[in-house]
């Protein structure tokens, strides 16, 4: 290959060279053609040079479907005039509603190989967000890793989905990765140890998204952070959409297929289970070596859209869900269509999961665990009714009633009340 692009040490020099601002359309024509057309009638107009808006929103990437981008929507419907700032949007591996919220993306956007694999774009994310600028009086950082790091005019409020796995949570993060990604990350860790250190000092406040977050947050960076639980993200009185080829009674499995997750014990928990069948929604890179491994009770229906969600939600007996999970939504969403959960007893479940209410806990994420946990589930009989309560404390308003509670009181520091809803002073 050759151009601007062709090795490591000239793309750093590119983002050098470009990445001193930060536009709404940093990417090829026939994208912003797109994205230009798909803004929301409710969105202000764009502001002149230099103008500094009341709220914005940040957040890593919008490359994929998952807990943290269905957090993002929630805060883009709780603030709908605020411009979102993200490093890379792909949109056809996110959530279509993005489509329609004024988006600016970083030069890294210009990629189309780092939108598609925004892993390989781990060397270049601290350095894109050390140079955002964000012009507001409030900026609302949705972070997993990077976008804490971005520069806010006024106040920086960080909701945090957990500090950088890869740099606390390294040998589960990257479970079999082979030898170069290790060598590579472990060339970078002192120094995006630094820089992340550093950046989570930039916050005026910090809000984690469960019990174990927040104490993860004290461990790490010495901060008292806030919990506020994300959202159920998807409504259970929605519609449906069968798939073809599932019968309803099976036991449900939603994640990525990524080697935190343990969907791969799970899946080997069901040759001891050969008279349940087990469903898995989901994609990412563990895919192929999941579906080899599976047996012929276990189907992979891969990325689903809400309505299909709905209907397999609606029609699972239960949820199995094994993953190392910083907040997991998951027994959430089930909880709303009153199905319980068997769970591994860590971090975020022991907010979403109430041991004998809504489901129960088994100690590791190993095969053997697994298949007593989800048998001993599948035993008992539950109250969906109570279930479906405990979502409820989950709610879309709650978390937005609070969001907009922290950024007007960040406002008024910042320089006078504000209507977050409307936009408007007051």
């Amino acid at each position: 290959m050759s151009g601007p692009f062709s090795r490591t040490t000239c793309t750093s020099t590119w983002l050098r060279s470009t990445g001193r601002k930060w536009r709404s359309a940093l990417s090829p024509p026939e994208r912003r053609a797109t994205w230009s057309t798909t803004t929301t009638r409710n969105l202000l107009p764009p502001l002149g040079l230099g103008a500094i808006e009341r709220i914005a929103i940040a957040h890593d990437y919008l490359t994929q479907r998952g807990g943290a981008e269905r957090v993002v929507l929630s805060l883009v419907r709780a603030f709908p005039h605020a411009p979102l700032y993200t490093s890379l949007y792909e949109p056809a591996g996110t959530f279509p509603e993005f489509a329609r919220v004024d988006v600016r993306t970083s030069p890294l956007n210009l990629l189309a190989s780092l939108r598609q694999r925004h892993r390989l774009a781990l060397p270049f994310l601290a350095p894109a967000f050390s140079r955002l600028r964000i012009p507001a009086e409030v900026a609302v950082c949705s972070s997993s890793g990077w976008a804490h790091g971005a520069h806010v005019s006024g106040r920086k409020v960080v909701y945090c989905h957990a500090p950088a796995r890869w740099l606390y949570q390294t040998s589960r993060y990257h479970g079999n990765a082979g030898l170069l990604p290790r060598a590579g990350l472990a060339a970078l860790r002192l120094p995006l140890e630094r820089w992340d250190r550093k950046a989570a000092e930039g916050a005026s406040r910090y809000l984690a998204n469960s019990t174990w977050i927040a104490h993860e947050i004290g461990r790490i960076y010495g901060i008292e952070a806030e919990v506020v639980h994300p959202p159920v993200a998807i409504e259970a009185d929605g519609p449906r959409q069968p798939l073809a080829g599932i019968e309803p009674g099976y036991v449900l499995c939603v994640s990525r297929l990524l080697p935190y997750k343990n969907v791969g014990a799970v899946v080997t928990a069901f040759a001891q289970l050969s008279d349940e069948r087990l469903v898995v929604v989901g994609a990412g890179p563990d895919e192929g070596r999941l579906r080899a491994s599976g047996g012929r009770n276990v189907h992979f229906a891969g990325s689903v859209g809400d309505d299909e969600l709905r209907w397999l939600y609606d029609h699972a007996r239960c949820l199995v869900a094994a993953s190392y999970e910083d907040f997991g939504l998951t027994p959430v969403e089930a909880a709303a269509f009153g199905k319980p959960t068997a769970a591994l007893r860590f971090g975020g479940y022991l907010d979403t999961v109430r041991e004998g209410e809504t489901g129960v806990f088994f100690e590791r994420p190993e095969p053997a665990e697994i298949a007593h946990g989800v048998r001993t589930l599948l035993a008992e009989a539950w109250d969906t009714a109570a279930i479906r309560r405990h979502a409820d404390s989950f709610s879309d308003e709650g978390f937005t009633r609070r969001m907009r509670e922290i950024v007007e009181e960040e406002l008024a520091v910042a320089g006078g009340p504000h209507d977050v809803r409307t936009g408007s002073t007051i």
